[in-house]
């Protein structure tokens, strides 16, 4: 073979050779490519040898059934060459795959009167469909007009001599090359149109290269010509980062080192089987795996020395595991053990996957497919029977239903903080880690969780690494006004944090009062209203959060935009479940004591963020700045402000000019109220929010603790909204006389709700000097003041906006992203 103008090998699978159009498409690829040597290795059309081994089993069971199979492969090819080729070119070929199928039918025939198949009968009828498709295919391409090659069929049993052992089928190099060269001229130019899977052992019967065998051949053929390059087409684009079906942000990834293909490959991933490359990686062959169906895109480069700057390269894992643990004291510093153990399970033909086991020697646990688990059982406890009797070896335990996580990449080696990575994504997502396993190349960590558990530790990882955008499912309850100005702002700032930070806020449910709407797999933010109306169903809460925490997406998030009792009722069940909160809604922190350190409790044990930053001065840092002082040792001596933006409005407004009932209607008319002004002026609003502030000071207090002045007269209490607006102006004058005495004193009159760090909480209407920081803001800010032992000459004073939808909702969007820095994004 020549050195200037050496071969290229192109594999095409099954898919890639489906149907006549498949068949055209893979000659156009060869007709573009460069180059005059060109080496083709083609499998059967998909499932035809799926299709050949059920005829196998079917004679095997003397079910004529056979018979009317190969008549529909033959029904099947006959349509693709009608398609394809000339009538006289049909004509000839057809007439070939009937003395085929004569031939399988007197080989199935003695298969149905023996009822059984030795191995070379399934390989001879295994091996038909590369035939047929390599036919075919040499017939289409050489009446291809303007092809620019020369073309030859080489059948592979005259060239690859393979003779099978304990691992599979070893190549007889020496027999193989000389049978090559014996066939193709060292100066042949031109293509080859090779048949993958089949060849020939010693005595010349046939063989197949088992399952994967065709991506084999593509190898061999590839040292047999000395090729500079393999390319192994398929139906994706290269190989990709995770399974797309669990984890649809996977990505392809550019190149990959022999190693870590075959590291990903045992462990599930689909690249090309770790046996198939060896040839290949012996000589330092190139592998290319590239889309049929896009053959413009660059696909992946598996070589001995990738480019590729991602450190890890792949996430995969293994399903259907059971682990076994032998544990006990007399296995410690005692040499052989792990010889007599993993020795009985290779004598009874079990299969170990992964291996862990503590430096005390304490204890050995290892990792085998579901189905061998109880046999694995019975031959540990028959090796170690004498241990166990003597009570040296205490247990064999048995956990199953479980699956392997890999995470594989040649740039983990000596890069701090991957394993970090690793298992702070499954912590985040609430995923136990039963057993892990790392080699000392450092190009592999697997974990075992629960199987269950699989698809979101995949997804997890994956968003981790980086390899995807960090994903957190959104559920948002109460589209009211808060609720919609949320999503407003979702629909704003999500695409360019996805763009920009790789966080991927994904809408997947929207419900109110009577409806709700799920969205599969996302709702789009800025289409949420029309969607509901026209797909919307009836409301659900225990469907909706069942919808937003699916296994695939490893954060959940709900937003409660309601003020709604009720549903604050869940949050401890869904902060146990490991489901993050966000919300402004008071009640559930200004509930009993005894639920608010339920609510508390719950939190701890799902590992669960709960994010209630709007609760008290919308989107104020009010709770963030008690936290920060507390944390940092700062001591609380006391915190007073107008914490209702609503009460701030009314009492800025109102200097009388207009009666105080005409203040109150004005304010309900702008939305600076609830549609119940009763609510606002009762005061309990202010005490709930002095009640969430407490409490983040660890006072113990109680709602009834707070000593509250309702501004609401005790005869207008009860009755209709519309009873109370008719009746209000009958007190203007109780109130005028309250602003009239404060004005003769110099003084203003603000709603103000104050607390000291001995627990006296108390809401009401107070007098301040004109001079005060309360006596001076905007119509609806909120101003809190903090005494502290660091800011006690000087108060800390925290003041803005604290009513209207937008800032409220900004709060709620605040703490959003704030959550999504705790689970790693970075923005």
């Amino acid at each position: 073979m020549t050195k200037t103008d050496p071969w290229v090998v192109h594999k095409f699978g099954g898919s890639s050779v489906a149907d006549a159009g498949c068949f055209r498409r893979v000659a156009d690829i060869l007709d573009s490519l460069p180059g005059t040597r060109v080496a083709v290795v083609l499998s059967a059309c998909r499932g035809v040898t799926d299709a050949l081994l059920r005829l196998v089993a079917l004679a095997e069971r003397q079910d004529d059934a056979f018979r009317e199979e190969i008549a529909q492969l033959r029904a099947r090819h006959g349509a693709i060459a009608a398609e394809l080729l000339e009538p006289d070119s049909a004509w000839s070929y057809l007439e070939g795959f009937d003395r085929d199928c004569r031939d399988l039918v007197a080989v199935l025939q003695a298969v149905k009167l023996t009822r059984g198949a030795a191995r070379n009968v399934s390989d001879l009828i295994a091996g038909y469909g590369e035939l047929w498709s390599t036919q075919l295919f040499l017939r289409f391409f050489e009446q291809r007009p303007g092809s620019r090659r020369p073309a030859r069929w080489i059948d592979a049993r005259r060239v690859v001599v393979a003779e099978w052992g304990a691992s599979g089928p070893a190549i007889q190099w020496a027999e193989s090359r000389a049978n090559l060269a014996a066939l193709v001229a060292a100066d042949f130019t031109g293509t080859l149109i090779i048949t993958g899977f089949i060849a020939s052992d010693r005595r010349g019967v046939q063989t197949t290269l088992g399952r994967n065998g065709s991506d084999f051949s593509a190898s061999i053929f590839g040292a047999l010509l000395a090729a500079s390059e393999i390319h192994i087409w398929t139906d994706v684009d290269g190989v990709l980062s995770a399974d797309p079906r669990r984890v649809p942000d996977a990505t392809v990834i550019d190149s990959l080192s022999y190693n870590e293909a075959m590291e990903l490959a045992y462990f599930g991933a689909k690249v090309i089987h770790p046996q198939t490359m060896a040839p290949a990686v012996g000589d330092g062959i190139p592998i290319w795996i590239r889309n049929t169906f896009a053959p413009a895109k660059a696909g992946t480069l598996i070589c001995a020395r990738p480019t590729s700057t991602l450190p890890v390269k792949g996430i995969t894992s293994i399903e259907n595991v059971a682990l076994i643990n032998l544990e006990g004291t007399g296995m410690i510093g005692v040499p052989g053990t792990a010889h007599r153990l993993f020795g009985a399970l290779r004598e009874e033909g079990i299969s170990v996957i992964l291996i862990s086991q503590g430096s005390s020697e304490h204890s050995i646990c290892f990792a085998i497919p579901q189905e061998q688990a109880e046999r694995a059982v019975a031959v540990t406890r028959t090796a170690f029977a004498r241990e166990l009797a003597a009570g040296q070896i205490q247990s064999v335990d048995l956990d199953p239903d479980l699956a392997i996580l890999a995470v594989v990449g040649d740039g983990m080696a000596g890069t701090p903080g991957v394993a970090a990575k690793v298992f702070g994504a499954l912590g985040s997502s609430g995923v136990n880690v039963r057993a892990i396993a790392q080699g000392a190349s450092e190009r592999n960590i697997s974990v075992v969780v629960e199987g269950r558990s699989a698809t979101r530790a995949l997804r997890s990882v994956h968003g981790g690494l980086y390899l995807s955008p960090h994903t957190l499912s959104v559920g948002l309850l109460g589209p009211g006004t808060v609720g919609r100005a949320f999503l407003e702002q979702f629909a704003a700032q999500a695409p360019q944090l996805r763009e920009q930070f790789q966080l991927d806020l994904r809408l997947r449910g929207v419900m109110g009062s009577s409806r709700m709407l799920l969205g599969q797999p996302a709702i789009a933010p800025a289409q949420w209203r029309a969607e509901l109306e026209s797909r919307g169903v009836s409301a659900d809460l225990a469907a909706f959060v069942g919808h937003v925490r699916v296994d695939y997406l490893p954060h959940t998030v709900l937003v409660d935009c309601t003020a709604s009792g009720a549903v604050a009722e869940h949050y401890p069940e869904w902060l146990g479940a490991g489901i993050h909160i966000v919300t402004p809604n008071k009640k559930a922190n200004s509930a009993s004591l005894d639920f608010y350190r339920r609510l508390q409790q719950a939190r701890r044990a799902g590992a669960s963020h709960y994010l209630y930053e709007a609760t008290v001065g919308a989107g104020l840092p009010i709770v963030h700045t008690l936290r920060d002082l507390r944390q940092t040792g700062d001591e609380i001596t006391s915190i007073e402000g107008i914490l209702s933006g609503t009460l701030a409005y009314l009492f800025n407004a109102y200097d009388g000019h207009k009666p105080f009932s005409q203040i109150v209607a004005d304010a309900r008319a702008r939305g600076y109220t609830e549609p119940d002004p009763r609510e606002d002026l009762s005061g309990t609003d202010v005490a709930r929010k002095l009640i969430i502030l407490g409490r983040e000071m660890g006072l113990g207090l109680e709602l009834s603790d707070v000593q509250v002045e309702s501004l609401v007269p005790e005869e207008l209490r009860a009755g209709s909204i519309e009873e109370f607006m008719q009746r209000l102006p009958q007190y203007d004058s109780m109130m005028r006389g309250r602003l009239d005495g404060a004005r003769a004193r110099g003084k203003v009159l603000r709603y103000i709700g104050r607390l000291s760090a001995g627990g006296e909480a108390s809401v009401g209407l107070a007098e301040l000097p004109q001079s005060h920081a309360f006596a001076n803001i905007a119509l609806t800010d909120n101003v809190v003041r903090f005494a502290t032992r660091r800011y006690c000459e000087n108060p800390l004073i925290v003041q803005g906006p604290g009513a209207g939808p937008e800032v409220t909702a900004g709060g709620v969007f605040a703490d959003l992203l704030r959550l999504a820095a705790y689970l790693g994004a970075r923005l």
